[in-house]
């Protein structure tokens, strides 16, 4: 009987550690990971084939099989992308899709959280550091995807145009459905978590009838599935945006087409021969196709509608207090500072029709400087609305727990000018829930518990699709947690964040 049942096990890619708890045995071959105090980690996992050559914008394949033991104790390449001040190093290379499995030791039948990177344009899975979370009783797995031009260009002669990142996540997914048993988890209880382009991209699963089922509950950081964004609010020339992160088909295809032709090549098969290099030279190229497309067979809904048709998954979503100044500070890396003399004008290239009463409502002479007093017009109209917004929508058909990121004062890990300080800024929070040990060395004691808090939550939610701890489901108007060090308990956000005044003001 024992024998018969370690034969499926192995037929069905779950055999687990035996002996030697850093080898795992999958449908495609064996891996070997590092023991790494209570934890084991195995990275550069290929969950799907290498998008080269006739592959590149074709739908993720399946990953080939590999005699021996494939060593798992180093990641494999991050998905091209450029060099980023607050990002990598950069890289040129296409085979880039694998995973990383973070663990407690002899785990078996715990909950997982699927990790989705943000940014959408740089970024790769092994920057987070599962062990933290792990060791609360949670399977970890971090994934790459493709990335800009390569994981959501649009083109006519492709037929799910601007969508194979997406479908790289789901292919992801179910790589965690077919064999994460055999690393100690539990195939059935799949939490999908991400922050900011990974949070919104969670909403595309969400509504997407192709990933349903692939996942039990969504933990979703400062996403902008609802977001619309004023004129001037990234950079002073960047017009108004009616959907922020999202793409519509006709237009992307177009434009797609039209990068083709300034690259020399009339058709698909000449834009596969081009160079990585090639097309990463083209003019903001990674950002041009940065958003994924709706309205095709992926990704048919509007957001606002989607997200009101989600049922029965467990939700916990949220934003950080002070989310637009990184964007400000991004700004202001670029070469477009705002200044005392640029805050009027850029309120009113914003807001054509209501720039005197968001001015009245948010005065210079309230702020340190123009920088700050930006930052809190825009951290209130685009991020807090768009966050009550899609909270609101998913808790009328789903249990709901809405949290705000709240430490003025977190470890630095983005180069803000001297005059802009941080605050509870865009991404603030997650390293509180994958803390690296240079991280965690960088915490006060106050910050250290709230990380452990947090964890705690987090890992609960994921376990039992409910925090806990006396958090209430969410419901419109009603007080949101709030996380601070010293400082966890109920915010009116709505109030906090001036939404009564925001839901007068159409532009």
């Amino acid at each position: 009987m024992a024998a018969a049942l370690a034969a499926l096990l192995l037929l069905l890619g779950c055999t687990k550690k035996g002996d030697d708890m850093t080898i795992v045995t999958t449908t495609t071959g064996d891996l070997r990971g590092v023991a790494d105090g209570g934890t084991v980690r195995w990275q550069g996992i290929p969950y799907a084939a290498p998008p080269v050559g006739e592959l590149r914008w074709a739908p993720p394949a399946p990953a080939a099989k590999w005699e021996g033991v494939r060593d798992a104790s180093e990641p494999g390449s991050p998905c091209p992308q450029l060099p980023a001040a607050y990002g990598g190093a950069g890289s040129t290379n296409e085979d880039c899709l694998f995973l990383n499995v973070t663990a407690p030791k002899d785990a078996e039948g715990l909950p997982v959280v699927v990790w989705i990177h943000g940014d959408g344009a740089i970024g790769s899975g092994d920057v987070f550091d599962g062990r933290a979370l792990a060791a609360k009783g949670v399977v970890v797995v971090t994934i790459n995807y493709r990335l800009g031009v390569f994981g959501a260009f649009a083109h006519p002669e492709l037929p799910d145009s601007g969508t194979v990142g997406f479908q790289d996540q789901r292919a992801a997914l179910r790589w965690v459905g077919a064999e994460i048993a055999g690393f100690g988890g539990d195939p059935q209880n799949v939490t999908l978590m991400g922050v900011s382009f990974g949070a919104t991209a969670i909403a595309g699963h969400l509504m997407s009838p192709g990933s349903r089922g692939l996942f039990q509950k969504a933990i979703m950081h400062s996403g902008f599935s609802t977001m619309d964004a004023p004129a001037g609010a990234l950079f002073p020339q960047l017009p108004a945006l009616p959907r922020f992160g999202w793409k519509e088909d006709a237009e992307m295809r177009a434009i797609g087409a039209s990068v083709a032709a300034e690259l020399g090549c009339g058709d698909l098969a000449c834009l596969r021969r081009k160079s990585v290099q090639d097309l990463l030279a083209y003019p903001q190229v990674m950002n041009i196709f940065q958003g994924y497309i709706l309205g095709n067979e992926q990704l048919p809904g509007d957001p606002i509608a989607g997200l009101g048709e989600v049922a029965g998954i467990p939700v916990l979503a949220g934003s950080t207090k002070d989310e637009h100044r990184a964007f400000t500070a991004i700004r202001a890396m670029s070469g477009a500072p705002i200044t005392a003399a640029d805050y009027e004008p850029a309120l009113k290239n914003a807001f054509p029709d209501h720039w005197r009463e968001v001015a009245g409502e948010y005065p210079l002479s309230d702020y340190a400087n123009a920088a700050l007093a930006f930052s809190a017009v825009m951290t209130d109209r685009m991020w807090a609305r768009q966050t009550a917004t899609q909270n609101d929508l998913l808790a009328e058909r789903n249990p709901l727990w809405f949290f705000e990121f709240a430490d003025e004062n977190p470890p630095a890990t983005f180069p803000f000018p001297e005059d802009l300080p941080g605050g509870a800024h865009h991404n603030a929070d997650i390293g509180y829930l994958f803390p690296t040990p240079e991280f965690a060395a960088s915490m006060s004691d106050g910050q250290r518990a709230l990380s452990d808090t947090m964890l705690t939550l987090w890992a609960r939610f994921a376990r039992d699709g409910d925090p806990g701890d006396g958090w209430a489901n969410h419901s419109p108007g009603a007080p949101v947690r709030s996380f601070a060090p010293g400082a966890i308990g109920p915010v009116d956000f709505a109030g906090e964040h001036r939404l009564a005044f925001w839901a007068g003001i159409t532009a």
